[in-house]
């Protein structure tokens, strides 16, 4: 028995050196593999991507064939509301056999449950695949806008922040947010953002902050630790300057990414932005951005952080979610996770730890002119603790919604 399950797990993992995972592991995963079989994760995780939605079809279908595991995905519109499902329980004394098994949860959720002891583990370097992470202190993969993992949530996806734009109307993109002053002006009405109240316009905002702030560094700690006024006085001065040039005079915004990205392509606007280095190729080939449509990356960076997935402290399934987040981390899902074809999310792992085998995997995956690569991607600029973006938003609102 001990054999075939070291085989099965070499099978997950695509390589030839995963028939080491359960002696590295010693008894403990055969056990986790044992007590998933049969379980069927719930994993709450946003449902406005078709592609991502198609991926966890997907992985559903690879966990259930080789591992008996089946994966329901509870499609959100904000990952607040299974935070909110999870806290409700605990405030009902529902400490086990909880509604939500895994959790693709942002910074902000995460600080949030953890320091309500809401999260299962620490377990992520108990699973197998964790082997392929760069797991040193500091890094993308244990810390989540500025806040440490300790081993409470896994690593699944890579997302930074771009902005894109149609080639075919826009000759020389603007590569700095004060470039983007000049070029709102000299092209009034041609730009905007989404609303601050959404993810996107929020991280639009926090990308101006960091380029404009005197001192990024400041950033990375709690806001109440910071002057604030100092820190921002720049950035209100750019966007008072900028915003009457925005589309409709900077008096309406789109909703959300989608919107946005709705207006580039009626060539309502000229620039959008995303989350997600590889959303522009994607949406070229849904038809929902033009051919033309190209990645901009600024010159100094941009904000990036890791997408990770979470155990609730009360699951039902912990050992389904176990399965489930170590299969997500194997050459063999990060390789098609990567594949522009299939999504085009950025692979977490660590070349460096990879067989020749997995590298395979990935030298072989198809390009795209829209599909920029890591390289091209440039300097990864830090989050700022979660608290800066609460209250950027506050006082924005504040500020332009009067």
């Amino acid at each position: 028995m001990r054999f075939t399950l070291m085989m099965l797990s070499a099978l997950a993992l695509g390589t030839g050196s995963a028939a080491s995972t359960d002696t590295q592991n010693g008894s403990n995963w055969a056990d986790t593999r044992q007590a998933a079989q049969g379980q069927t994760v719930y994993w709450n995780a946003w449902g406005g991507d078709s592609r991502t939605n198609r991926f966890i079809q997907w992985v559903s279908e690879q966990t259930q064939q080789r591992f008996g595991v089946t994966v329901r995905h509870v499609k959100l519109a904000d990952t607040a509301e299974a935070v909110t499902r999870v806290v409700t329980e605990k405030a009902a004394g529902r400490d086990e056999s909880g509604s939500v098994d895994l959790l693709w949860i942002n910074g902000p959720n995460f600080l949030s449950m953890k320091e309500q002891d809401l999260l299962h583990g620490p377990f992520v370097r108990d699973l197998p695949n964790s082997r392929y992470l760069d797991l040193s202190p500091g890094s993308a993969n244990t810390t989540d806008f500025t806040v440490p993992t300790d081993g409470l949530e896994s690593p699944w996806r890579l997302a930074r922040f771009v902005f894109n734009y149609d080639a075919a109307r826009v000759d020389d993109p603007p590569r700095s947010i004060p470039a983007l002053l000049d070029w709102a002006r000299d092209n009034p009405g041609r730009f905007t953002h989404p609303h601050p109240d959404n993810f996107m316009g929020a991280t639009f905002l926090k990308q101006a902050l960091i380029e404009l702030t005197p001192d990024p560094a400041l950033l990375q700690k709690p806001v109440a630790s910071a002057d604030f006024e100092a820190a921002t006085a720049p950035l209100w001065r750019w966007y008072d300057a900028i915003r009457p040039y925005l589309w409709r005079d900077g008096r309406t915004f789109p909703a959300n990414e989608s919107e946005q990205q709705q207006l580039v392509n009626d060539g309502a606007v000229d620039i959008g932005m995303s989350f997600d280095p590889a959303s522009t190729a994607a949406a070229i080939q849904q038809g929902l951005l033009p051919q033309t449509a190209r990645v901009l990356i600024p010159t100094a960076g941009s904000i990036g952080n890791v997408s990770f997935v979470a155990i609730p402290y009360n699951a039902r399934h912990i050992a389904g979610a176990r399965v489930v987040a170590n299969f997500l981390l194997s050459p063999r899902a990060q390789a098609r996770m990567q594949n522009i074809e299939v999504l085009g999310a950025f692979s977490v792992l660590d070349f460096d730890r990879l067989d020749e085998a997995a590298r395979a995997r990935f030298a072989a995956l198809p390009e795209a002119p829209a599909l920029p690569s890591r390289e091209a991607l440039g300097q990864t600029l830090p989050e700022p603790h979660p608290s800066w973006m609460t209250k950027l938003v506050e006082i924005w609102s504040q500020r332009y919604t009067r």
